[in-house]
């Protein structure tokens, strides 16, 4: 009966010294990755005080509101008292050169001008207080990272002393503020008094802009006529200078036609003379003339009623119509004497009269020439005959009349002659003077006509002005309204702000600050952390991930020393072969994986959410780890552990065990699901600090996976080289 290769792959290990060393070493090679590594940063952060921080104070102080202000003397005894840090106060050239000799961590400076920003709050520009914070990160690059959260700290605490300054100083400015809110409250009452002032100007001023817009439009309307009336008045004016220039060219003419009629006037006054002796010899002659024609009317009377007599008397009529015609003649020739002594009027009708006579004689002795050839034309010429002589007759009698009024008013004549030369001496001398005046009315004329035309011109530009004194007129009146509306808002608001000021006085007398109000409005906010799965130190955070890490290189030194591949005698088949393989790296690894959970829980006093479980998690983990490593370095040899290696430095990049995923470089992050350790350090978060124990097995249960797949890939191998290697029972075939 052949012997289990089980128990001989372990009396191997145990018969060979050196080999049992090596094996127990291997077993402890997680305490070296795992305790060892979380003993020495277990709990970094709570040896801080060992670090030695220099602080150097230049801060020289200022004043504030009559004040002494030292805040880098205070921010100096607040750091004497915090032991935080080893805090060493030296001088700034010390300190400098501490830091440079790797003495320091790090060097927080505070500035001489550091009291003195701070009094600029109520500055045009205010200047914030600023320390200089200089780590060492050469010496040490972690300690300037919890520097800088250090200054955190520190900053926070000097913003509260610098705020509860401030606050000290705006309350007792609150309280100054409310008696100057019950100043201004009373004069608001004024303000308001005021306002209702300016609204009731403002009612009236607007009905003062609308009655200015409206007499506005009539003002432009009148405008508009009187420049009417002006462009009229130019055009006047200029015919009035035209006219004044033409009259005084007349009047030249007037002045020497006036010196001629003086003259004509004086040989009239002599001429009236000689006509009133002419119209009396007249006078006396029509008389005879009267009685003749008197006697002729008669005759011609007589005539037309002897008619019928007229072929007895034909002959006789002949030569009286011929006698007639040289009296007429004779007449004419006295009256033609006399012409020249007659007025024009009496002469017109008189030359009428005798055309008349003459005419009439002309035809009577044509008449009596035909007078023998018909009786009836004859009877009918004497009528006519008849009728001139009486026409005749009447204009001798008028002719008469008018010499007796000739005759008498040619005395009167004579005497207005002689009145008539002496006004037209008159005449002349006032025609002078009437030259002179008028030359100066023509002159006044023409600058009577420019300025008629500067009158035009300047009505023009009145016009286009009243037009725009009407729009503008117009939105005065149209602005007052906005104006008294303003003004009424106005009045209601000056009632609002008086009501206001006064609350605004009474809030501002009712605040009342001590101490305490000033330490709150330094530190209003206070953070208090009420975190879930609270992880106590450092070392209980990065526990997951170095137990996952040590067991993986426990796994992986574990093929080194032991040889997965060659049995320790000859297998009966191929599953014995992985049997006899996987049972001993098997154990060895829960071996690992007790050994690390004692130091832990019991070395470290790890606290877990489950001791039991986090028992399980971590054989499950190790058992999965030795899996994959078996396969690898069974199918492959050497470079079965190089891969092994790869996988390792991935994992430790994208497990996520230090930095979260999302910190790492996308490319890597799809890597992530599909390393084993992703899923061994979420298990590990959830057994030893949130307690999600469902989420533990999820992941456990993904270990699983893992174990089963790389172990039937492990047999499959064993089976597979059973078969060729062991075919013809040869166990120097399995040594080849």
């Amino acid at each position: 009966m052949r012997k289990s290769l089980f128990r001989e792959e372990w009396k191997a290990i145990f018969t060979k010294k050196k080999f049992l060393i090596s094996m127990i070493a291997i077993l402890f090679i997680p305490i070296m990755y795992c305790g060892v590594y979380l003993w020495a940063f277990w709990d970094p952060y709570g040896h801080l005080d060992r670090l030695p921080v220099a602080i150097v104070n230049e801060d020289k102080g200022a004043e504030m509101e009559g004040e002494a202000l030292h805040l880098g003397d205070d921010l100096v005894d607040k750091l004497k008292e915090n032991d935080k840090f080893d805090f060493h106060f030296v001088s700034k050239e010390s300190g400098y050169k501490g830091l440079e000799r790797e003495k320091y961590y790090m060097l927080i400076q505070i500035p001489e001008n550091f009291s003195e920003n701070a009094t600029t709050l109520m500055d045009e520009k205010p200047k914030k207080l600023t320390l200089k914070y200089v780590p060492n990160q050469g010496y040490n690059f972690i300690s300037s990272q919890i520097g800088e959260s250090a200054m955190k700290d520190i900053k926070a605490e000097l913003s509260k002393e610098v705020t509860k300054t401030y606050a000290e100083s705006i309350f007792d400015n609150i309280k100054k503020l409310g008696n100057g809110l019950e100043e201004a409250s009373e004069g608001s009452q004024k303000l308001d008094d005021g306002a209702h002032k300016v609204s009731d100007g403002a009612e009236k001023l607007k009905q003062n802009l609308e009655m200015l817009a409206g007499k506005s439009v009539e003002f432009t309307t009148g405008v508009s006529k009187l420049k009417s009336g002006a462009n009229e008045l130019a055009k006047g004016s200029d015919s009035l200078a035209a006219g004044l220039g033409k009259l005084s060219e007349g009047h030249s003419q007037l002045l020497k036609g006036a010196k001629d009629a003086q003259a004509g006037s004086e040989k009239l006054a002599e001429g009236a003379q000689k006509s009133q002796a002419g119209l009396q010899k007249a006078d006396e002659s029509m008389g005879q003339i009267v009685a003749g024609s008197n006697q002729l009317s008669a005759g011609a009377d007589s005539l037309a009623e002897n008619l019928k007599k007229l072929e007895a008397g034909a002959g006789q009529t002949s030569n009286g119509a011929k006698q007639l015609e040289t009296g007429i003649s004779t007449l004419q020739e006295q009256l033609n004497a006399l012409m020249p002594m007659l007025p024009d009027d009496q002469k017109a009708k008189l030359q009428g009269a005798l055309a008349q006579l003459q005419a009439g004689s002309k035809s009577l002795s044509a008449g009596t020439n035909q007078l023998q050839g018909s009786a009836g034309q004859l009877s009918t010429g004497a009528s006519t005959i008849a009728d001139k002589m009486k026409q005749l007759n009447a204009g001798q009698q008028q002719l008469k009349s008018g010499l007796d009024q000739l005759s008498a008013g040619s005395g009167q004549l004579a005497k207005g002659a002689n009145d008539l030369a002496s006004g037209q001496s008159k005449l002349v001398d006032g025609m002078g003077v009437f030259g002179g005046k008028l030359n100066e009315a023509k002159n006044g004329a023409d600058k009577l006509a420019q300025g008629a035309g500067q009158l035009a011109g300047g009505m023009n530009q009145l016009s286009s002005g009243s037009n725009q004194l009407t729009d503008g007129a117009q939105k005065l009146a149209d602005g007052s309204k906005d104006l008294s509306n303003g003004t009424n808002d106005l009045s209601e608001g000056t009632k609002e702000l008086h009501d206001k000021l006064a609350e605004g006085a009474d809030d501002a007398n009712s605040v009342k600050a001590d101490n305490d109000t000033y330490d709150m409005m330094g530190e209003p906010v206070k953070v208090k952390k009420n975190g879930i799965n609270k992880v106590p130190n450092y070392g209980t955070g990065f526990a997951p991930y170095f137990i996952s890490l040590s067991l993986f290189v426990g796994a992986l030194v574990l093929s080194i020393i032991f040889p997965l591949r060659e049995p320790a005698g000859r297998p009966r088949n191929g599953f014995s072969w992985f049997i006899g393989k996987f049972g001993v790296v098997g154990i060895v690894g829960i071996i690992q994986s007790l050994i690390v959970d004692a130091i832990l829980l019991y070395g470290l006093d790890l606290k877990v959410e489950s001791i039991p479980l986090f028992v399980v998690a971590t054989i499950v983990t190790s058992i999965a780890f030795i899996s994959i490593i078996q396969f690898l370095v069974t199918a492959l040899g050497d470079p079965g552990r190089f891969i092994g290696i790869i996988v390792l430095i991935l994992q430790l990049t994208t497990s996520a065990g230090t930095y979260p995923l999302e910190t790492i470089p996308k490319p890597l992050q799809p890597i992530h699901y599909l390393l084993p350790m992703s899923y061994s350090v979420q298990a590990f978060k959830a057994v030893i600090s949130s307690g999600d124990f469902a989420y533990m097995w999820t992941n456990l249960n993904m270990l699983f996976i893992y174990i089963a797949g790389f172990l039937l890939l492990s047999l499959i191998y064993f089976l597979a080289t059973f078969r060729r290697k062991f075919k013809n029972g040869s166990l120097e075939e399995a040594a080849e």
